[in-house]
């Protein structure tokens, strides 16, 4: 088969993401045309009322408007996650959506989140230098956290609600009761997926890419540099550490830094490092292929 060209749009608690590329479905081979993120904060509130918030609806269609034009994609998928999932009104957000790109928007169970998400971290492993399976895959983001482990399939999934928005907006900078939360939702996490027989932990989305950039010590965000990294567990301590400690202007001063992730970095990068421990990985992997390349592989399914 020739080469197909999808675009494939994730839309989470914290961002929405765009991805444009030509795929070839019978060599594997993904080439990038356009890749995107806009923080929207979707999510504000949701954890607090059940409801997605007027303005954050607002930022997410505006969002929307902007991904439209030019993409020359043959398909679109638009996949929603955590606060989609949990909002009482998502059929504001599910109308919205559609009335801008002209397709349905897919609410995503958890345990599909996972599949995709280990679909677009893996794909390119198989055969990487050290890289063994099984693979523990996690998609750490601001409302939940997927946990899939596999080798060239999935195995096990379970999604949790930890991520560094619910996290934030639930304790404040009360690490303390942060790491409680999180060491129940990984205990929960554990009854489904075993969480420390990987011979390869990988980390995918924002926090992870951000923790791994400032472990690097980039002096701009380089996603060729960050992917398929290896920040040992010492480096990730030291920079949670250091996160935790900084005032927000200080945050906001780190090269890297995005600053739609200024208030909520110090809490992803807690349940970051809880993840290293209880999974007792030396290092963790970081991968910018992610949920956003799998759902741009099974558009390509469905067009192949």
């Amino acid at each position: 088969m020739s080469t197909v060209r999808v675009a494939a749009i994730d839309c989470g608690t914290n961002s929405i993401r765009l991805l444009v590329a030509d795929l070839d479905p019978a060599t594997g081979e993904l080439r990038d045309l356009d890749r995107r993120m806009t923080i929207v904060r979707l999510g504000q509130g949701v954890d607090r009322t059940g409801r997605l918030a007027p303005e954050a609806l607002e930022r997410t269609f505006a969002a929307c408007r902007e991904y439209i034009a030019g993409h020359g994609a043959t398909e679109l998928r638009f996949v929603a996650t955590s606060a989609s999932r949990d909002a009482e009104n998502r059929e504001e957000f599910t109308d919205g959506v559609r009335a801008i790109l002209g397709v349905e928007p897919e609410v995503v169970s958890g345990d599909e989140e996972a599949e995709l998400s280990f679909t677009g971290a893996t794909r390119e492993l198989q055969g990487s230098d050290g890289l063994v399976p099984p693979y523990l895959v996690f998609d750490l983001g601001g409302g939940s956290t997927e946990f899939v482990l596999g080798t060239d399939r999935v195995e096990a999934a379970r999604s949790v609600d930890i991520g560094c928005v619910r996290m934030t907006e639930r304790h404040g900078a009360d690490t303390l009761a942060m790491r409680a939360d999180i060491k129940q939702a990984l205990d929960l996490a554990a009854e489904t997926v075993p969480l420390t027989g990987a011979a390869t932990l990988v980390g995918l989305a924002g926090t992870a890419t951000t923790v791994a950039a400032i472990a690097l010590g980039l002096p701009a965000y380089d996603s060729v540099a960050v992917h398929h990294s290896r920040i040992p567990l010492a480096r990730v301590r030291e920079v949670t550490a250091m996160l935790l400690a900084a005032s927000p202007e200080e945050r906001a001063a780190i090269p890297v830094m995005h600053p739609g992730r200024v208030d909520v970095i110090g809490a992803g990068a807690l349940v970051l490092l809880a993840v290293m421990e209880r999974t007792g990985a030396a290092e963790l992997v970081v991968s910018e292929h992610d949920i956003l390349d799998g759902i741009a592989w099974s558009v390509a399914g469905r067009v192949a």
